[in-house]
C-alpha cells in the first residue's frame, strides 16, 4: 500500500513557477513509478508527468515539455513537480499517483495508476 499526500499548489501569475510536492508513506514507494496527473474543472484528467522506479527515465506532456520537471527523492518518500513559465491553462487540480514498477499499462495512462492523492489545487491568473 503507498499513501500520497500533495502539497505546493496556490495561486500564481502567469509566467511565474511552483513546485509541487508529494510525501507518500508505505514501505514499496522504491519500487513504483510516479507520475502526476491534473484535471481542468469540465475536463478529463490528463497526464503530466512520469519518472520511473530508478529515476532514470522521465516522461512529459508535450503541453508541458521543457516546462516542468518531475523528480523524486527515494529516501525521502517524495516526487516533485517543478513548474516553471505556468500559463493559465495549466489551472487544473494536479493529483500524484504510483503504480507497481512491473505494470505492464502504458506509464502514460491514468489507468495504471493504483494509488492516487487527494490532489493540490493550481491557478495561473493571466
Amino acid at each position: 500500500q503507498v499513501h500520497l499526500v500533495e502539497s505546493g499548489g496556490g495561486l500564481v501569475q502567469a509566467g511565474g513557477s511552483l513546485r509541487l510536492s508529494c510525501a507518500a508513506s508505505g514501505r514499496t514507494f522504491s519500487v513504483c513509478d510516479l507520475a502526476w496527473f491534473r484535471q481542468a474543472p469540465g475536463k478529463e484528467r490528463e497526464f503530466v508527468a512520469a519518472v520511473t522506479q530508478s529515476g532514470g527515465s522521465t516522461y512529459y506532456a508535450g503541453s508541458v515539455k521543457g516546462r516542468f520537471t518531475i523528480s523524486r527523492d527515494n529516501a525521502k518518500n517524495t516526487v516533485y513537480l517543478q513548474m516553471n513559465s505556468l500559463k493559465p491553462e495549466d489551472t487544473a487540480v494536479y493529483y500524484c499517483a504510483a503504480r507497481g514498477a512491473s505494470s505492464s499499462r502504458p506509464i502514460l495512462s491514468q489507468y495504471a495508476y493504483e494509488y492516487w492523492g487527494q490532489g493540490t489545487q493550481v491557478t495561473v491568473s493571466s
